[in-house]
Protein backbone atom coordinates (compact mmCIF):
# COMPACT_ATOMS: atom_id res chain seq x y z
CA UNK A 1 0.00 0.00 0.00
CA UNK A 2 1.43 3.57 -1.21
CA UNK A 3 2.39 5.45 1.34
CA UNK A 4 0.12 9.28 1.90
CA UNK A 5 2.62 12.22 2.00
CA UNK A 6 -0.27 13.86 3.46
CA UNK A 7 0.82 15.07 6.53
CA UNK A 8 -0.06 17.35 9.26
CA UNK A 9 0.70 21.12 9.80
CA UNK A 10 3.02 21.58 12.90
CA UNK A 11 1.26 23.33 15.80
CA UNK A 12 3.30 26.03 17.39
CA UNK A 13 0.88 27.41 20.07
CA UNK A 14 -2.96 26.52 21.48
CA UNK A 15 -4.67 29.99 22.33
CA UNK A 16 -8.13 31.20 24.48
CA UNK A 17 -9.86 33.98 24.30
CA UNK A 18 -12.00 35.66 26.54
CA UNK A 19 -13.49 38.32 24.51
CA UNK A 20 -15.39 40.95 26.82
CA UNK A 21 -16.67 44.79 26.35
CA UNK A 22 -13.86 46.10 28.06
CA UNK A 23 -11.23 44.23 28.28
CA UNK A 24 -10.07 40.76 26.62
CA UNK A 25 -8.04 37.75 28.34
CA UNK A 26 -5.80 35.70 26.51
CA UNK A 27 -4.01 32.49 27.77
CA UNK A 28 -1.20 31.11 25.57
CA UNK A 29 0.12 27.88 25.70
CA UNK A 30 2.97 27.20 23.44
CA UNK A 31 3.17 23.90 21.46
CA UNK A 32 6.65 23.25 22.48
CA UNK A 33 5.84 22.66 25.92
CA UNK A 34 7.71 26.02 27.32
CA UNK A 35 5.79 27.53 30.05
CA UNK A 36 2.38 28.86 29.58
CA UNK A 37 1.30 32.97 29.91
CA UNK A 38 -1.76 34.65 30.35
CA UNK A 39 -2.47 38.24 29.25
CA UNK A 40 -4.92 40.77 28.83
CA UNK A 41 -5.19 43.63 26.19
CA UNK A 42 -7.23 46.59 25.88
CA UNK A 43 -11.09 46.60 24.01
CA UNK A 44 -9.71 48.51 21.02
CA UNK A 45 -8.90 47.02 17.54
CA UNK A 46 -5.27 48.30 17.58
CA UNK A 47 -4.55 46.71 20.97
CA UNK A 48 -6.02 42.99 18.91
CA UNK A 49 -3.56 44.52 15.80
CA UNK A 50 -0.32 44.43 18.08
CA UNK A 51 -0.86 41.07 19.54
CA UNK A 52 -1.74 39.48 15.83
CA UNK A 53 1.62 41.14 14.83
CA UNK A 54 3.40 39.77 18.22
CA UNK A 55 2.06 35.87 17.55
CA UNK A 56 3.08 36.05 13.97
CA UNK A 57 6.41 37.35 14.80
CA UNK A 58 6.71 34.43 17.43
CA UNK A 59 5.25 31.44 16.31
CA UNK A 60 3.87 31.48 12.93
CA UNK A 61 7.35 30.27 11.54
CA UNK A 62 6.80 27.01 13.57
CA UNK A 63 3.63 25.85 12.45
CA UNK A 64 0.04 27.23 13.01
CA UNK A 65 -1.29 28.56 15.92
CA UNK A 66 -4.92 26.95 17.35
CA UNK A 67 -6.87 29.85 18.80
CA UNK A 68 -10.39 28.59 20.76
CA UNK A 69 -13.18 31.54 21.25
CA UNK A 70 -17.04 31.56 21.49
CA UNK A 71 -18.97 31.91 18.35
CA UNK A 72 -21.28 34.83 19.95
CA UNK A 73 -18.00 37.01 19.10
CA UNK A 74 -18.50 37.80 16.16
CA UNK A 75 -16.53 40.49 15.47
CA UNK A 76 -13.19 38.57 16.92
CA UNK A 77 -13.76 35.87 14.85
CA UNK A 78 -13.47 37.85 11.34
CA UNK A 79 -10.78 39.80 12.47
CA UNK A 80 -8.85 36.37 13.09
CA UNK A 81 -10.08 34.90 10.07
CA UNK A 82 -7.82 37.31 8.03
CA UNK A 83 -4.75 35.94 8.91
CA UNK A 84 -3.85 32.54 7.79
CA UNK A 85 -1.66 31.20 10.55
CA UNK A 86 -4.67 31.13 13.13
CA UNK A 87 -6.78 27.80 12.69
CA UNK A 88 -9.80 29.16 14.39
CA UNK A 89 -11.97 26.78 16.34
CA UNK A 90 -14.86 28.77 17.76
CA UNK A 91 -17.26 26.84 20.02
CA UNK A 92 -21.07 27.47 21.64
CA UNK A 93 -20.78 29.26 24.77
CA UNK A 94 -22.90 26.29 26.05
CA UNK A 95 -20.41 24.16 25.82
CA UNK A 96 -17.83 26.69 27.36
CA UNK A 97 -20.15 26.82 30.33
CA UNK A 98 -20.53 23.20 30.40
CA UNK A 99 -16.72 22.34 30.49
CA UNK A 100 -16.44 25.17 33.17
CA UNK A 101 -18.97 23.58 35.11
CA UNK A 102 -17.26 19.95 34.84
CA UNK A 103 -14.29 21.37 37.19
CA UNK A 104 -16.40 23.62 39.17
CA UNK A 105 -19.81 22.80 40.16
CA UNK A 106 -19.55 26.29 42.23
CA UNK A 107 -20.10 27.88 39.07
CA UNK A 108 -17.26 30.04 39.95
CA UNK A 109 -16.45 32.37 36.72
CA UNK A 110 -14.14 34.64 35.76
CA UNK A 111 -12.64 35.73 32.55
CA UNK A 112 -8.87 34.28 33.36
CA UNK A 113 -10.07 31.03 34.24
CA UNK A 114 -12.28 30.98 30.77
CA UNK A 115 -9.49 31.94 28.95
CA UNK A 116 -7.79 28.93 30.24
CA UNK A 117 -10.28 26.52 29.98
CA UNK A 118 -10.89 27.67 25.93
CA UNK A 119 -7.17 27.31 25.70
CA UNK A 120 -7.38 23.68 27.55
CA UNK A 121 -10.15 22.73 24.93
CA UNK A 122 -8.20 23.44 21.77
CA UNK A 123 -5.13 22.06 23.45
CA UNK A 124 -6.63 18.56 24.35
CA UNK A 125 -9.85 17.69 22.68
CA UNK A 126 -8.77 19.14 19.15
CA UNK A 127 -10.30 15.77 17.47
CA UNK A 128 -13.59 16.55 18.95
CA UNK A 129 -13.71 20.67 17.37
CA UNK A 130 -14.66 21.81 13.79
CA UNK A 131 -11.95 24.38 12.43
CA UNK A 132 -13.84 27.35 10.96
CA UNK A 133 -13.09 26.90 7.49
CA UNK A 134 -12.17 30.17 4.74
CA UNK A 135 -14.86 30.08 2.53
CA UNK A 136 -15.09 29.34 -1.11
CA UNK A 137 -12.49 31.19 -3.42
CA UNK A 138 -15.50 32.79 -5.39
CA UNK A 139 -17.29 33.56 -2.08
CA UNK A 140 -14.13 35.11 -0.75
CA UNK A 141 -13.49 37.23 -3.77
CA UNK A 142 -16.79 38.75 -3.55
CA UNK A 143 -16.48 39.62 -0.42
CA UNK A 144 -13.73 41.67 -0.96
CA UNK A 145 -14.47 43.21 -3.89
CA UNK A 146 -17.58 44.64 -2.08
CA UNK A 147 -15.96 45.75 1.14
CA UNK A 148 -13.29 47.68 -1.27
CA UNK A 149 -15.92 49.33 -3.23
CA UNK A 150 -17.78 50.36 -0.36
CA UNK A 151 -14.55 51.67 0.93
CA UNK A 152 -14.13 53.71 -2.57
CA UNK A 153 -17.77 55.16 -1.97
CA UNK A 154 -16.95 56.02 1.64
CA UNK A 155 -13.86 57.73 0.26
CA UNK A 156 -15.51 59.51 -2.43
CA UNK A 157 -18.46 60.88 0.12
CA UNK A 158 -15.34 62.23 2.23
CA UNK A 159 -13.24 63.77 -0.80
CA UNK A 160 -16.82 65.72 -1.99
CA UNK A 161 -17.46 66.78 1.47
CA UNK A 162 -13.73 68.69 1.23
CA UNK A 163 -14.27 70.01 -2.06
CA UNK A 164 -18.05 71.70 -1.03
CA UNK A 165 -16.15 73.54 2.13
CA UNK A 166 -13.01 74.60 0.03
CA UNK A 167 -15.84 75.62 -2.88
CA UNK A 168 -17.89 77.71 0.07
CA UNK A 169 -14.91 79.99 0.63
CA UNK A 170 -14.11 81.61 -2.62
CA UNK A 171 -16.51 79.97 -5.59
CA UNK A 172 -19.87 78.98 -4.58
CA UNK A 173 -20.98 79.10 -8.46
CA UNK A 174 -19.36 76.03 -8.83
CA UNK A 175 -21.82 74.30 -5.88
CA UNK A 176 -24.42 73.99 -8.57
CA UNK A 177 -23.06 71.43 -10.72
CA UNK A 178 -23.51 68.26 -9.42
CA UNK A 179 -20.08 67.39 -7.85
CA UNK A 180 -20.62 63.69 -7.38
CA UNK A 181 -19.61 63.33 -11.58
CA UNK A 182 -16.76 63.03 -13.34
CA UNK A 183 -18.50 66.21 -15.14
CA UNK A 184 -17.57 68.29 -12.09
CA UNK A 185 -14.42 66.86 -11.31
CA UNK A 186 -13.04 67.75 -15.04
CA UNK A 187 -15.00 71.35 -14.90
CA UNK A 188 -13.12 72.05 -11.65
CA UNK A 189 -9.88 71.24 -13.01
CA UNK A 190 -10.06 73.05 -16.05
CA UNK A 191 -11.64 76.57 -14.09
CA UNK A 192 -10.80 76.09 -10.75
CA UNK A 193 -11.58 79.66 -10.01
CA UNK A 194 -14.54 82.19 -11.25
CA UNK A 195 -11.66 84.85 -12.53
CA UNK A 196 -10.53 81.17 -14.86
CA UNK A 197 -14.34 80.55 -15.56
CA UNK A 198 -15.16 84.11 -16.70
CA UNK A 199 -12.53 84.21 -18.79
CA UNK A 200 -14.08 81.35 -21.14
CA UNK A 201 -16.72 82.25 -24.11
CA UNK A 202 -20.29 80.81 -23.15
CA UNK A 203 -19.43 78.93 -26.31
CA UNK A 204 -16.85 77.09 -25.03
CA UNK A 205 -18.61 76.17 -21.92
CA UNK A 206 -21.35 74.79 -23.75
CA UNK A 207 -19.42 72.99 -25.82
CA UNK A 208 -17.66 71.24 -22.24
CA UNK A 209 -21.49 70.21 -21.28
CA UNK A 210 -21.97 69.04 -24.49
CA UNK A 211 -19.00 66.80 -24.46
CA UNK A 212 -19.66 65.43 -21.24
CA UNK A 213 -23.09 64.39 -22.89
CA UNK A 214 -24.60 67.08 -20.47
CA UNK A 215 -27.78 67.82 -23.18
CA UNK A 216 -30.29 70.26 -20.44
CA UNK A 217 -29.81 72.92 -22.65
CA UNK A 218 -31.92 75.01 -20.26
CA UNK A 219 -29.85 74.12 -17.16
CA UNK A 220 -26.59 74.99 -19.47
CA UNK A 221 -27.97 78.52 -20.12
CA UNK A 222 -29.23 79.20 -16.57
CA UNK A 223 -25.83 78.76 -15.40
CA UNK A 224 -24.10 80.86 -18.22
CA UNK A 225 -26.79 83.32 -17.26
CA UNK A 226 -25.84 83.30 -13.33
CA UNK A 227 -21.90 83.43 -14.12
CA UNK A 228 -22.72 86.72 -15.99
CA UNK A 229 -24.46 87.99 -13.12
CA UNK A 230 -21.98 86.70 -10.14
CA UNK A 231 -20.30 88.69 -7.48
CA UNK A 232 -17.36 86.95 -6.29
CA UNK A 233 -17.46 86.50 -2.85
CA UNK A 234 -13.93 87.68 -1.87
CA UNK A 235 -11.26 89.07 -4.05
CA UNK A 236 -8.30 87.79 -1.12
CA UNK A 237 -5.73 86.42 -3.26
CA UNK A 238 -4.48 84.23 0.19
CA UNK A 239 -7.37 82.80 0.57
CA UNK A 240 -8.36 81.90 -3.59
CA UNK A 241 -5.18 80.41 -4.83
CA UNK A 242 -4.59 78.03 -1.72
CA UNK A 243 -8.39 76.77 -1.90
CA UNK A 244 -8.03 76.59 -5.95
CA UNK A 245 -5.02 73.93 -5.78
CA UNK A 246 -6.74 72.25 -3.32
CA UNK A 247 -9.88 72.02 -4.79
CA UNK A 248 -8.28 70.71 -8.10
CA UNK A 249 -5.99 68.00 -6.14
CA UNK A 250 -9.71 66.56 -4.62
CA UNK A 251 -11.17 66.91 -7.61
CA UNK A 252 -8.15 64.84 -9.38
CA UNK A 253 -8.45 62.19 -6.61
CA UNK A 254 -12.18 61.94 -6.94
CA UNK A 255 -12.68 61.46 -10.49
CA UNK A 256 -10.26 58.74 -9.98
CA UNK A 257 -12.47 56.97 -7.42
CA UNK A 258 -15.91 57.86 -9.26
CA UNK A 259 -14.22 55.73 -12.75
CA UNK A 260 -13.42 53.00 -10.41
CA UNK A 261 -16.93 52.80 -9.03
CA UNK A 262 -18.08 51.05 -12.08
CA UNK A 263 -15.67 49.02 -12.66
CA UNK A 264 -16.20 47.21 -9.03
CA UNK A 265 -20.30 47.35 -10.17
CA UNK A 266 -19.45 45.59 -13.04
CA UNK A 267 -17.00 42.98 -11.75
CA UNK A 268 -19.27 42.24 -8.35
CA UNK A 269 -22.39 41.81 -11.08
CA UNK A 270 -20.10 39.33 -13.23
CA UNK A 271 -19.24 37.49 -9.62
CA UNK A 272 -22.40 37.87 -8.12
CA UNK A 273 -24.35 36.18 -11.32
CA UNK A 274 -22.33 32.99 -11.43
CA UNK A 275 -22.52 31.86 -7.95
CA UNK A 276 -24.68 29.08 -6.98
CA UNK A 277 -26.42 31.30 -4.27
CA UNK A 278 -27.07 34.85 -6.37
CA UNK A 279 -31.15 33.78 -7.19
CA UNK A 280 -31.85 33.21 -3.14
CA UNK A 281 -30.03 36.73 -2.10
CA UNK A 282 -31.47 38.75 -5.02
CA UNK A 283 -35.35 37.46 -4.40
CA UNK A 284 -35.24 39.72 -1.35
CA UNK A 285 -37.12 43.39 -1.78
CA UNK A 286 -34.80 46.01 -1.58
CA UNK A 287 -31.47 44.21 -2.04
CA UNK A 288 -30.24 45.42 -5.52
CA UNK A 289 -26.68 44.97 -7.34
CA UNK A 290 -24.66 46.41 -4.53
CA UNK A 291 -26.98 44.80 -1.05
CA UNK A 292 -27.65 41.06 -2.48
CA UNK A 293 -23.56 40.75 -3.04
CA UNK A 294 -22.97 42.15 0.43
CA UNK A 295 -25.88 39.88 1.92
CA UNK A 296 -24.17 36.91 0.28
CA UNK A 297 -20.96 37.15 1.59
CA UNK A 298 -22.33 37.94 5.05
CA UNK A 299 -23.63 34.35 4.97
CA UNK A 300 -21.16 32.62 2.98
CA UNK A 301 -21.30 29.32 1.28
CA UNK A 302 -21.25 26.44 4.41
CA UNK A 303 -24.32 26.02 5.48
CA UNK A 304 -23.08 24.30 8.73
CA UNK A 305 -20.79 27.31 9.94
CA UNK A 306 -24.14 28.70 11.59
CA UNK A 307 -26.92 26.38 13.24
CA UNK A 308 -29.13 29.02 13.92
CA UNK A 309 -30.49 32.62 13.05
CA UNK A 310 -29.79 33.74 16.53
CA UNK A 311 -25.95 33.54 15.56
CA UNK A 312 -25.87 35.54 12.35
CA UNK A 313 -27.59 38.28 14.36
CA UNK A 314 -25.15 38.40 17.24
CA UNK A 315 -22.32 38.37 14.60
CA UNK A 316 -23.88 40.81 12.22
CA UNK A 317 -24.19 43.35 14.99
CA UNK A 318 -28.31 43.47 14.29
CA UNK A 319 -29.10 41.46 17.51
CA UNK A 320 -29.07 44.40 20.74
CA UNK A 321 -27.13 43.18 24.15
CA UNK A 322 -29.45 43.44 27.17
CA UNK A 323 -28.48 44.22 30.44
CA UNK A 324 -30.48 43.17 33.70
CA UNK A 325 -29.60 44.00 37.18
CA UNK A 326 -32.08 43.68 39.78
CA UNK A 327 -35.34 45.01 38.55
CA UNK A 328 -33.51 47.35 35.91
CA UNK A 329 -33.37 46.05 32.33
CA UNK A 330 -31.95 47.39 29.49
CA UNK A 331 -30.71 47.22 25.87
CA UNK A 332 -28.42 48.99 23.92
CA UNK A 333 -26.92 48.74 20.03
CA UNK A 334 -24.44 46.21 19.89
CA UNK A 335 -21.25 47.93 19.07
CA UNK A 336 -18.61 44.88 18.99
CA UNK A 337 -19.13 43.46 15.41
CA UNK A 338 -18.08 43.44 11.80
CA UNK A 339 -18.80 47.20 11.00
CA UNK A 340 -19.21 46.32 6.87
CA UNK A 341 -21.87 43.16 7.35
CA UNK A 342 -23.36 45.47 10.27
CA UNK A 343 -24.14 48.19 7.59
CA UNK A 344 -25.16 45.27 4.57
CA UNK A 345 -28.35 44.10 7.41
CA UNK A 346 -29.00 47.47 8.58
CA UNK A 347 -28.77 49.16 4.70
CA UNK A 348 -31.09 46.10 3.46
CA UNK A 349 -33.46 46.51 5.94
CA UNK A 350 -34.21 50.01 5.22
CA UNK A 351 -34.11 49.98 1.74
CA UNK A 352 -36.89 47.03 1.87
CA UNK A 353 -38.95 49.83 3.58
CA UNK A 354 -39.69 50.42 0.15
CA UNK A 355 -40.71 47.33 -1.71
CA UNK A 356 -42.21 45.44 0.72
CA UNK A 357 -45.27 46.43 2.44
CA UNK A 358 -44.83 44.23 5.85
CA UNK A 359 -41.27 45.69 6.32
CA UNK A 360 -43.14 49.02 5.95
CA UNK A 361 -45.86 48.25 8.44
CA UNK A 362 -43.51 47.06 10.62
CA UNK A 363 -41.30 50.01 10.84
CA UNK A 364 -44.12 52.13 10.93
CA UNK A 365 -45.39 50.47 14.00
CA UNK A 366 -41.85 50.80 15.39
CA UNK A 367 -42.36 54.51 14.64
CA UNK A 368 -45.08 54.83 16.18
CA UNK A 369 -43.61 53.37 19.75
CA UNK A 370 -41.56 56.54 19.77
CA UNK A 371 -38.44 54.65 18.52
CA UNK A 372 -36.05 56.65 16.25
CA UNK A 373 -35.92 55.41 12.68
CA UNK A 374 -31.85 53.76 13.12
CA UNK A 375 -33.56 51.90 16.03
CA UNK A 376 -36.73 50.54 14.10
CA UNK A 377 -34.64 49.84 10.93
CA UNK A 378 -32.46 47.91 13.01
CA UNK A 379 -35.40 45.98 14.77
CA UNK A 380 -36.37 45.02 11.21
CA UNK A 381 -32.57 43.87 10.31
CA UNK A 382 -33.44 41.69 13.32
CA UNK A 383 -36.26 40.29 11.75
CA UNK A 384 -35.09 40.33 8.35
CA UNK A 385 -31.99 38.20 9.29
CA UNK A 386 -34.47 35.30 10.47
CA UNK A 387 -35.80 34.84 7.03
CA UNK A 388 -32.76 35.57 5.63
CA UNK A 389 -31.32 32.79 7.83
CA UNK A 390 -34.03 30.21 6.45
CA UNK A 391 -34.15 30.77 2.90
CA UNK A 392 -30.27 30.52 2.52
CA UNK A 393 -30.23 27.17 4.86
CA UNK A 394 -33.22 25.65 2.63
CA UNK A 395 -31.54 27.16 -1.19
CA UNK A 396 -34.59 28.39 -1.09
CA UNK A 397 -35.54 32.17 -2.60
CA UNK A 398 -37.82 34.18 -0.80
CA UNK A 399 -41.33 34.66 -1.61
CA UNK A 400 -43.28 37.57 -0.24
CA UNK A 401 -46.78 36.48 -1.17
CA UNK A 402 -45.89 33.11 0.73
CA UNK A 403 -44.35 34.75 3.68
CA UNK A 404 -47.54 37.65 3.70
CA UNK A 405 -50.13 34.54 3.55
CA UNK A 406 -47.79 33.22 6.77
CA UNK A 407 -48.42 36.01 8.56
CA UNK A 408 -51.93 36.54 7.33
CA UNK A 409 -52.68 33.06 8.75
CA UNK A 410 -51.42 33.84 12.16
CA UNK A 411 -53.15 37.06 12.51
CA UNK A 412 -50.21 39.21 11.99
CA UNK A 413 -50.88 43.34 12.16
CA UNK A 414 -48.40 43.62 9.61
CA UNK A 415 -49.93 41.55 6.49
CA UNK A 416 -50.85 43.93 3.87
CA UNK A 417 -54.52 44.03 3.15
Amino acid sequence: MAESNDTPEPISAFVGIDWADAKHDIYLHPADGSTASHEVIDAKPEALHDWILKMRERFSAAGKIYVCLEQSKGALIHQLMQYDFFVLYPINPKTLARFREAFRPSGAKDDRSDADLLCELVRLHTHRLRPWKPDAEQTRKLNAFCQNRRQAVGSAVRLLQQVREQLKLYYPLALELELNTVLACDFLQRWPTLEELRQAKPQTIRKFFYAHNFRRGDKIEQFVQKLQKQTPVTSDRAIIEPAAMQVRLLAAQLRVILNSIPEFDQTIAEIFHSHPDAAIFESFPGAGPQLAPRLLTAFGTDRDRLESAEQMSVISGVAPIKIASGKSFATHKRWACPKFIRQSFHEFAGCSIKFCAWAKAFYQAQRDKNKGHHTAVRALAFKWTRILFACWKNRKPYDDALYTGALKKRGSAFASP
